[in-house]
């Protein structure tokens, strides 16, 4: 008996440290990191101190929160970095991560803001922004890629990106990749001649202004 007690709490923490990281993902998800801990442990259906025990601050929430996103992004780096063709490289780097960044505000905002303590994901960053630098020089050796592009231009575009952020979660991914795929063509060097790639499928969007606010 005295050992079963133990092995019940050990799968109740197991359990209830689950539930709060599920609830995290679809709040922080949906509302960014301005979302108070309060309302994932509501949605949860957990107290605040039993958030706190598994996680004692919003940064360790966070951290664990996306740490599937940020190992998907270290392997979108490492991937565009072993590409034998660089211009693919660099691609698929700008598809993935805004393919990132669209499933989730919370991961967009942990990447894209000097959030309090963020250390991992400004790390994060730093090393993305290195692999860019790294594959905009092999890109632009190899002609691809257009003379004028610097990698401050990811963080423009990237900045761009976050207006998506209040797009319809059914149409936010279509949106993205079409948004990703217009911004790569303009970064590409090509003749005039040169066939465009196609687009993906164009997302249906609604304006959310009423026309008295117009």
């Amino acid at each position: 008996m005295t050992n079963h007690v133990p092995r019940i709490v050990r799968s109740d923490a197991r359990d209830n440290r689950a539930r709060v990281l599920d609830a995290a993902r679809a709040v922080f998800g949906e509302e960014g990191l301005s979302a108070p801990v309060r309302e994932v442990a509501r949605h949860a259906g957990v107290g605040p101190a039993t958030l706190y025990r598994h996680f004692p601050t919003k940064q360790a929430l966070i951290a664990e929160t996306f740490a599937e996103q940020r190992r998907a992004c270290h392997a979108a780096v490492r991937d565009a970095l072993t590409d034998s063709d660089p211009w693919h490289g660099f691609r698929s780097l700008i598809e993935r991560i805004c393919e990132l960044h669209a499933h989730s505000r919370g991961f967009a905002d942990a990447f894209m803001t000097a959030f309090p303590e963020a250390m991992d994901f400004a790390a994060d960053r730093e090393r993305t922004l290195r692999a860019v630098g790294e594959l905009t020089r092999r890109a632009q050796e190899s002609g691809r890629l257009r003379p004028g592009f610097v990698v401050d231009d990811l963080i423009l575009m990237l900045m761009a990106h976050q207006g998506l952020q209040d797009t319809p979660r059914a149409a936010r991914v279509t949106a993205s990749r079409r948004f990703a795929a217009y911004v790569i063509e303009a970064f590409r060097a090509a003749p005039e001649t040169a066939t465009p790639m196609p687009l993906p499928p164009a997302p249906r969007l609604r304006l959310t202004h009423s026309p008295s606010t117009l």
